[in-house]
């Protein structure tokens, strides 16, 4: 019996429901979701869609890159109702629920000095962004966001209801650290705390020169630990902080984000200022959770094309590579990233966790935003490979959250050989039967 709601074709609510977060995966109509109440309910939509033989998809947030949070008739268990949030501050750590996002968890614990990094966006679900690494504003700082996780509830392909951490189940725990949603149903997840009780960031926005590019990503990774940047090569968006003649121009718009005291702060931002005459400058004592301020409106939903790169330089040549791609992109929105890593994130072995680009010094990724026809997803889709194959000629490997449908070598480019043996070994053990497969898919040994 399911506590949640069964939401069918005929349901008022069913068309709004079924959407995910990017339009080209809108012709996809499942049979039937399921908003589940709890652990109990997911292992009885679990048993239907197996006795049934119907797809399944697992959603949360619903931002995957291949709308894997929707099964054309099949079944979607959703997990957005299970968003609660158990902040323990006295001993640092929080139990939330795997349909809460990221903006939800941070404004809960940063009203305690607390933190724990995710990714870019505060409208992204904790689930999947967590499962698949999570590379954030606080990287550089406290690690990755799986270096933070500490156990999680996952409800596996045969209905058994499991605690995972590092005393139980460890071969598991290793694998959802970045193995994404291949073993089960994660239904809740506790992370460690980290204490911040001063934080300095927001937009440092430069002019889009490949000079300044350049000697920015080298202060980046030259920087104090406690600074982590992500910056973007966009179009400017209306906002109150820019100037309106620049707006819709391109710009290099780097947030930065600094765990530590203002003086301390400034010190270590005084060289990226000196770059070049900012275009604005918003870099201050503010919530940590204020960095989120570039989340799209839902009104801006569209579709969407990513592709990523870990790589060990990012030079001169580079920036200008993106600053032609950039130019060159015919989409009414795009963002050609560098998210700067090493520090906390760069100390964890590279065999400790599913995850294994510890080495790697940068990631670049490129996103297009857009409407329209087969033709434009297919020009898209090239902008992005051709992009990221021109910055980073030389590859570490992909990310497996922007993991793109056209990768050539598939789940294969995100992991390492001894990895993914690793992980196809503990697939065959929770999952035979590939019944968790709408995803960037690890197929069992």
């Amino acid at each position: 019996m399911i506590r949640g709601r069964v939401i069918t074709p005929s349901a008022p609510d069913y068309e709004a429901l079924r959407l995910v977060a990017m339009a080209q995966f809108d012709d996809r109509r499942p049979l039937a979701i399921v908003r589940v109440a709890n652990p109990a309910d997911v292992a009885t939509a679990l048993n239907f869609a197996q006795a049934s033989d119907l797809p399944l998809a697992i959603r949360a947030g619903g931002h995957s890159t291949g709308g894997y949070g929707v099964a054309d008739g099949g079944l979607v268990i959703d997990l957005r109702d299970l968003n609660a949030i158990d902040v323990d501050a006295a001993n640092r750590t929080v139990w939330a629920g795997a349909g809460a996002t990221a903006g939800d968890v941070t404004r809960a614990i940063e009203q305690h000095g607390l933190i724990v990094g995710f990714g870019d966006s505060g409208d992204v679900g904790i689930a999947g962004l967590t499962l698949g690494g999570g590379i954030g504003y606080f990287a550089r700082s406290f690690g990755l966001t799986i270096d933070s996780l500490l156990a999680v509830e996952i409800v596996t392909a045969s209905g058994d209801i499991l605690i995972a951490d590092a005393a139980n189940h460890p071969d598991l725990f290793w694998a959802v650290r970045g193995g994404g949603g291949n073993f089960g149903v994660v239904t809740r997840l506790q992370y460690r705390l980290h204490s911040l009780p001063e934080f300095v960031g927001g937009p440092l926005v430069l002019p889009p020169v490949p000079e300044v590019i350049a000697g920015f990503a080298r202060l980046a990774a030259e920087a104090p630990e406690e600074l982590t940047t992500i910056a973007m090569l966009m179009p400017l968006p209306p906002a109150p902080f820019i100037p309106a003649e620049a707006q819709g121009q391109l710009a290099f718009v780097a947030m930065m984000a600094f765990a530590g005291p203002l003086d301390a702060a400034n010190k270590a931002l005084a060289p990226f200022r000196a770059l070049a005459t900012p275009l604005a400058d918003l870099v201050g004592p503010a919530p940590a959770s204020s960095l989120y301020m570039l989340d799209p409106p839902p009104e801006a939903r569209g579709m969407a094309s990513v592709r990523s790169r870990f790589t060990g330089n990012f030079g001169l040549d580079d920036a200008r590579a993106m600053v032609n791609a950039a130019r060159a992109c015919t989409a009414p929105m795009s963002m050609s990233q560098i998210r700067v890593l090493g520090g906390a994130a760069g100390r964890v072995p590279g065999d400790a966790t599913a995850f294994a680009h510890r080495n790697s010094r940068f990631m670049v990724s490129f996103l297009a935003m857009y409407g329209g026809g087969p033709d434009i997803v297919e020009a898209q889709e090239r902008w992005v490979s051709d992009s990221v194959a021109a910055v980073a000629p030389v590859s570490n490997g992909v990310y497996v959250n922007f993991l793109g449908n056209g990768e050539a070598r598939g789940v294969a480019s995100a992991y390492p050989a001894d990895t993914l043996a690793r992980l196809r070994d503990i697939k065959r053990r929770y999952d035979p039967a590939n019944l968790f497969r709408l995803n960037t898919n690890i197929l069992p040994a």
